[in-house]
């Protein structure tokens, strides 16, 4: 079996985020919020968001129970939105789920996705890509201000 240092930092990254998860705390008062549900592997958290006038997303946290793979991408989905408006949000959002299914590939294609692109190799474990984008689901039904549960399934 050969090195592949991507595989190699992509774990270090998982387990870092979900030892340590960023912004991991419930948020109140919050302009926005929503809950995710992933009923197959039992992936559930909330997200919360402060969207001031000018549609910039100030704060951002999360709480909830997950896999390794879930708290991980939702702990670094905090941290690359915060301070971006709810345009440039959505436009991550468009870019993760392309690159977690296969679509864009960050070495070739251009992209705003930074550290997120860490995830690319995600698309070979379908499972797995309900897990990394259920946190990414549930921020943009938080903005939209769905007033359901967001689910995977």
């Amino acid at each position: 079996m050969s090195y592949d240092p991507k595989t190699e930092l992509y774990q270090q990254v998982i387990l870092e985020h979900n030892k340590a998860p960023r912004n991991f705390r419930k948020l109140e008062p919050c302009t926005h919020n929503a809950e995710g549900y992933n009923p197959l592997c039992g992936d559930h958290l909330h997200v919360y968001l402060n969207v001031d006038g000018q549609k910039k997303i100030t704060t951002i946290t999360f709480e909830g129970d997950g896999c390794a793979i879930s708290k991980a991408s939702a702990s670094m989905m905090t941290e690359s939105l915060k301070g971006k408006t709810v345009d440039e949000a959505r436009i991550l959002f468009e870019q993760f789920q392309k690159l977690i299914t296969g679509k864009l590939n960050p070495d070739k294609d251009k992209h705003v996705l930074g550290k997120l692109a860490i995830f690319q190799g995600i698309w070979h474990f379908p499972m797995r890509v309900k897990c990394a984008s259920l946190c990414w689901h549930t921020v943009k039904a938080a903005i939209d201000k769905e007033n359901k549960p967001v689910s995977t399934e």
